[in-house]
């Protein structure tokens, strides 16, 4: 069952504040949600990760006795530490440790504490890790599956189709995906315009087969599941409402069960996939940093160690020492 079709994101209501604290540093914290939302501009879901983290940092601070003014490295220490003793991962660590960072870099710009009290406080570093990476027979397999379920011209299975072929043809988001309004589409180019991360926009192409999957949606089946009050989005729930978050994984989840002894699959297992057989097929790390919307190449670079085996292999048939 399609449930939450009319969603707009994940979840709703923002963390609420720890029990315990002040009236001042409810404030604070308040007028810190209103910077994220406001003046940076992030996501409801980046908003509310900060303030989870936030929240746990300063409930810490509420049980020392202390007001926000008294919020230093010492503190932001002791508060690590405590998460590493219970058993807290690495990543969520070096995630709360930059919400920290952020939080208090915010707190002296604003004259709420004396100094940046994280401006020297270190994390560890996450161990990277990326989800399993499907071969192109693999790929082929779930698309041709797909393919087949939508034969029936099922409006939900053909948009399923769509959205898998376009995860894996763009590589995009599945936030970017649900994003996309009929606007972004530019069909006589193949290209979608792609709001991403910090408000960055870029362009991302797509091939013939997604269009097809575009075309067959746009007929038909995204009309059976509009309704007078839909929004402009590409991609709609069964309510027609703009298509959940949490429905598109779950799309591609159960779309992985067609692959014989395949990996459990994600919405970002398509994305790993699509830059790693970018990268496979030849494209330069600078086109696939574009093409995924990363900030930096760095990031771009986690996906080049899936190619070794191809190095590997090329070395041996080119070098004279192999």
């Amino acid at each position: 069952m399609d449930a939450g079709g009319n969603g707009g994101g994940p979840g709703s209501g923002e963390p609420r504040p720890q029990p315990g604290l002040s009236a001042s540093v409810i404030e604070a914290r308040e007028a810190f949600e209103r910077h994220l939302s406001l003046e940076r501009s992030l996501s409801r879901h980046t908003v509310r990760a900060y303030l989870g983290d936030v929240d746990s940092l300063l409930h810490t601070l509420a049980q020392a006795g202390g007001e926000l003014d008294r919020l230093d490295l010492g503190v932001l220490r002791r508060w690590l530490a405590g998460q590493r003793a219970g058993g807290v991962s690495r990543r969520t660590l070096t995630r709360r440790a930059s919400a920290a960072r952020v939080f208090g870099a915010w707190a002296a710009r604003t004259g709420r504490v004396a100094e940046d009290p994280g401006a020297r406080l270190a994390a560890p570093r996450p161990h990277h890790s990326l989800p399993a990476v499907l071969s192109g027979e693999q790929a082929e397999t779930l698309l041709a599956a797909a393919t087949s379920g939508a034969a029936e011209e099922d409006p939900v299975a053909v948009r399923d189709l769509l959205l898998l072929e376009l995860l894996y043809a763009t590589g995009i988001r599945v936030s970017e995906l649900c994003g996309l309004d009929l606007g972004d589409i530019a069909a006589e180019r193949r290209t979608l315009r792609v709001l991403g991360k910090g408000n960055r926009e870029r362009t991302v192409v797509y091939g013939v087969p997604a269009q097809q999957a575009l075309d067959r949606w746009l007929a038909g089946a995204r009309g059976a599941l509009a309704r007078t009050s839909s929004p402009p989005a590409l991609l709609l729930g069964q309510r027609g409402g703009r298509l959940d978050q949490r429905v598109a994984r779950t799309v591609v989840n159960k779309a992985a069960e067609a692959i014989p002894g395949g990996p459990a699959l994600s919405p970002h297992g398509l994305r790993h996939s699509a830059a790693t057989h970018l990268l496979n097929g030849g494209a330069d790390l600078r086109s696939v940093q574009e093409l995924l919307g990363h900030a930096t190449l760095s990031t771009t670079q986690l996906y080049t160690h899936v190619t070794v085996d191809r190095l590997k292999a090329i070395h041996g048939q080119a070098h004279p020492r192999a």
